[in-house]
């Protein structure tokens, strides 16, 4: 579904990825483990379009995205819920939901897909008059989440979801992941909890320094003894 291929990126002068590749198939969980400035969220952020490689290409479903602004490559149906949630805290949270499937149509499509976030945030359902910005830290990440989700992504890309927040909550945040997976959605997950993202994962992929130092199963990198002692403090 998602084909990164030997793709450099810069901010600014400064290299930031180096030769990095990565895949994603159909129905897929695909976690990127790595330290704090290992160029995760400047991969998923060149993904979607909002960053361009220096060289190499990004393939979705097929067709060559490099080069394609961020609302085509949603349009096309892939969507980034990022770091820091981007929320329009003025607005109430249904708008805030409604302004995440601008690129639907479909009235019937719209309204199934918001009974479909709220059966898997039935908080927001609850606060779907409040406005965002009264959220709890917890409410607003799953405001974030269910706003990807409204524009019915076939690659939903999750940036840190669990970052900031209490324990109970990141247990529900990937809880809603595991459904998101039974449902056959295709997910890339960047996350530092790095038992959760690998126990969740298919495959996973470790990023030190902007390159990619490791991948495989979930499972495996679990059971590797590098990331046992790096990333886990086994």
């Amino acid at each position: 579904m998602l084909e990164v291929r030997e793709v450099d990126v810069y901010r600014g002068p400064i290299q930031v990825l180096w030769r990095v590749s990565l895949e994603v198939n159909k129905g897929e969980v695909v976690s990127l483990i790595g330290p704090n400035g290992a160029g995760k969220t400047t991969l998923l952020s060149t993904v979607v379009g909002l960053l361009k490689p220096a060289c190499g290409t990004i393939k979705f479903k097929g067709v060559d995205i490099t080069k394609l602004p961020p609302y085509k490559i949603v349009d096309k149906g892939m969507v980034l819920v990022p770091e820091d949630r981007k929320l329009f805290g003025t607005m109430t949270v249904k708008e805030n939901l409604l302004m995440g499937a601008y690129n639907v149509k479909d009235k019937r499509v719209k309204e199934e897909r918001l009974k479909l976030v709220y059966e898997l945030f039935p908080r927001l359902k609850e606060r779907e008059s409040q406005l965002a910005v009264t959220l709890s830290g917890g409410e607003q990440k799953m405001l974030a989440i269910a706003r990807g989700l409204m524009s019915n992504p076939e690659l939903l890309i999750l940036d840190e979801p669990s970052q900031g927040l209490a324990p109970k909550v990141i247990l529900e945040i990937f809880q809603v992941i595991e459904k998101l997976k039974k449902m056959g959605l295709s997910i890339l997950l960047a996350e530092q909890n790095v038992h959760l993202a690998l126990k969740i994962a298919d495959r996973a992929y470790v990023l030190e320094t902007g390159k990619v130092v490791l991948q495989g199963t979930g499972k495996e990198l679990l059971e590797n003894e590098y990331v046992k002692k790096a990333y886990l403090g086994l």
